[in-house]
């Protein structure tokens, strides 16, 4: 397969003009456009939205109808930031790290700004990547082959550390608010062998809770409970929403390429190991920015750099998890599934005719140059949308609050169809409401519930696979694993980092 791999210039020649013609064209801005309103909508997301799309697309032939798809992909990724950032509500579950400091961005008065990192970084973090995932498809596909199970446990539970990271304040309220986050996902059935557990005899119960709907409650329903004493707009400061709010959006995510990079190369990663997803890569990103900062107690209050590394990310999260998706046919997240049946709907096979000249070669790489013109899209359209989107948070509170509430209801009931999902998020913005004014960090309690079934599932998993031996995860030579150690030693540090580099500090005599 990697021979066959490679991008030629003719190749890249044909894709170009492929993707010039006026219907390809038409439908990619179609795409972009619609995920960015589905990804604006809480609690909708690329999945729901590209579910809708997908049995539309059948009288289309196969290119129109994939960069349709990926169109809508992309467009939502970014489109989950805009309500994250104006109403605490993240449109979609990737853009929970985004609210921690683009809300508190616009309750001064600075949504233009926060708005147009958001699109910046999306658009330049996603160029970066979709360009690294052209020339790099072989070795990024040789690296998803090297990844299993424990590395997919391993990863998740890197992400569970980074609470060690990012928790402020009272250090055991961080640590209580990360192990609560993690007893909601024991409630319903244990998979993957469906064992009976916590509350899984009630059938509504069984799958679960959905930790989109708890998202939901936690940050959109306690945040308008919250705003239901305040009078006026969101906004507590003064409102600046013109050309230099923009100008002053672009300027610093340009102003810290470092983050730009490194928060784009986490999501990539991260987006192509099956079973990890935009939102395990938005918190890793997140945290990363916390612990190489210099300032992080400023995190959480208004921070640009927490709204440029999340945006990163998330754009960086889709190149990555096209490899999977298009080399193996393996789903990496729920998006990539749809976009799957896609493919196989409109008679295209994911697997190596993906990047052989004599199979879909040309289609693999119209797709992934249109997605590149798409982050084009959304940083014009993004921009141009500040000035506009930037006035919801001058409107009263008094109609702001009753169409957040029914977005919120209506967005959550539509995932899953499920009536419990409505009691989530009424549940759960209570205790997001009083979590918040007890100081329990939120942010330790939702990678809880976010990474608590990711870790449990592939953990199960990877003992199976080394018949209970928890050696799987630290012996390279018994079971030929050489990522896992790597992973374990990352874990160690993070843990034991903290307390040992002072210790470390005093021995060496450093001040």
């Amino acid at each position: 397969m990697a021979g066959d791999v490679g991008m030629s210039f003719e190749t890249f020649v044909d894709a170009s003009l492929a993707l010039l013609d006026l219907e390809i064209l038409i439908w990619l801005l179609a795409g972009v456009l619609l995920g960015i309103v589905v990804g604006g909508l809480p609690g909708l997301g690329p999945p729901l939205g590209m579910a809708i799309i997908l049995p539309l697309t059948l009288p289309l032939d196969a290119a129109p109808a994939i960069i349709l798809l990926v169109g809508v992909y992309s467009g939502s990724m970014y489109g989950g930031s805009i309500a994250a950032i104006l109403i605490n509500t993240p449109g979609v579950s990737s853009s929970a790290a985004t609210m921690f400091d683009g809300y508190p961005m616009s309750k001064q008065g600075r949504a233009g700004t926060a708005l147009s990192i958001s699109a910046t970084a999306s658009a330049f973090a996603g160029l970066f990547t979709i360009t690294a995932l052209i020339l790099f498809s072989p070795l990024l596909a040789q690296m998803v082959l090297a990844v299993g199970t424990p590395e997919r446990f391993l990863v998740a539970l890197l992400g569970l550390c980074m609470i060690t990271v990012i928790t402020r304040g009272s250090f055991a309220k961080g640590l209580l608010a990360g192990f609560a986050g993690l007893l909601v996902t024991t409630i319903g059935s244990a998979q993957p062998v469906a064992t009976d557990r916590r509350y899984s005899d009630h059938l509504l119960l069984f799958d679960g809770i959905d930790f989109v709907a708890v998202l939901i409650g936690l940050f959109a329903i306690a945040e308008m409970m919250k705003l239901a004493g305040q009078k006026g707009g969101i906004a507590e400061g003064e409102v600046t929403i013109d050309a230099s709010g923009i100008r002053e959006g672009i300027k610093s995510t340009f102003s810290r390429p470092v983050t730009v990079f490194k928060s784009g190369m986490i999501g990539m990663i991260v987006g192509a190991i099956p079973g990890a997803g935009a939102t395990v890569s938005n918190f890793v990103a997140y945290s990363e920015a916390v612990r190489s900062s210099s300032e992080p107690e400023t995190f959480g209050s208004g921070n640009e750099v927490g709204v440029v590394a999340s945006e990163s990310s998330n754009n960086g999260t889709v190149a990555g998890s096209l490899v999977p998706a298009i080399s193996f046919g393996i789903p990496g997240s729920s998006s990539t599934a749809v976009l799957i049946g896609g493919l196989l709907m409109h008679g295209v096979t994911p697997g190596t005719q993906m990047f052989q000249a004599d199979g879909e070669l040309l289609l693999t790489y119209t797709m992934l140059l249109a997605l590149l013109i798409g982050n084009v899209v959304i940083l014009v359209v993004g921009l141009g949308a500040v000035t506009r989107l930037g006035y919801l948070t001058k409107i009263d509170t008094n109609y702001i609050i009753p169409m957040v509430v029914v977005l919120s209801f209506l967005g959550t009931y539509a995932l899953r169809i499920n009536p419990i999902d409505i009691l989530t998020i009424i549940i759960f913005g209570v205790i997001g409401f009083y979590m918040v004014r007890y100081n329990y960090s939120v942010i330790a309690f939702v990678l809880g519930v976010v990474l608590g079934d990711i870790a449990e599932d592939n953990l199960r998993t990877a003992l199976q696979l080394s018949d209970g031996s928890y050696m799987i995860f630290i012996n390279p030579f018994e079971y030929g694993r050489w990522l896992s150690p790597i992973l374990s030693l990352v874990i160690f540090w993070l843990l034991v980092g903290p307390f040992a580099k002072p210790w470390i500090d005093r021995k060496l005599g450093r001040n």
